[in-house]
């Protein structure tokens, strides 16, 4: 089974438990505590060599865990998680699954995750204007994730899944410039 497959096994048994009706946590704390605990993990070395060595026993592994878990006040539902990550081995596998639950999670709830790149840094008032836009034309809620693309000469590009919309500068001189062919 190839990681992102594991990832995507993991994230989806997690959703399972969050988006059901009678679960204590939702689905953007768990993503809140799994993020706390991920941070704390890339930052120490040690940590990571304790928790992926063969050579330290599983109830190490696990005490260590929950005393991060004591300290990070994290729910019971992220700290069995966490353990059962440790018990089959796939700690290493944290930022992974938490990027497959956040896009799981938001396929359930009807949000369509969109990357949105511009030429320079846009306003609130624009942001509000792409996602917009883009709700109306794919139907869905949008969640956004913008980033500044400096060989845009102007205007935004979208990408959501293997869709892009091109509404930059370059895109529509292209556009242009296919239509004055077209008519000659």
């Amino acid at each position: 089974m190839t990681q992102s497959a594991v990832a995507t096994r993991y994230a989806s048994a997690l959703a399972d438990v969050v988006t059901s009706g009678h679960s204590a946590l939702g689905p953007q704390e768990a993503v809140t505590e799994l993020r706390s605990f991920e941070a704390i993990l890339k930052e120490s070395q040690e940590l990571q060599n304790a928790l992926t060595t063969p050579a330290v026993p599983v109830n190490r592994k696990r005490a260590v865990v929950g005393r991060f878990a004591d300290m990070l006040k994290l729910s019971q539902i992220s700290r069995n998680f966490l353990f059962v990550l440790i018990d089959h081995r796939r700690i290493t596998s944290l930022s992974e699954i938490i990027h497959s639950f956040e896009q799981i999670v938001d396929e359930r709830l009807g949000f369509a995750r969109a990357d949105v790149a511009s030429a320079r840094e846009l306003t609130e008032e624009q942001r509000k204007a792409v996602n917009a836009q883009l709700e109306r034309l794919t139907g869905k809620r949008i969640r956004m994730q913008f980033r500044v693309d400096e060989s845009l000469l102007g205007g935004v590009t979208a990408r959501i899944g293997s869709t892009i919309y091109d509404g930059s500068l370059r895109g529509q001189l292209a556009s242009l410039e296919h239509r004055l062919r077209a008519e000659v």
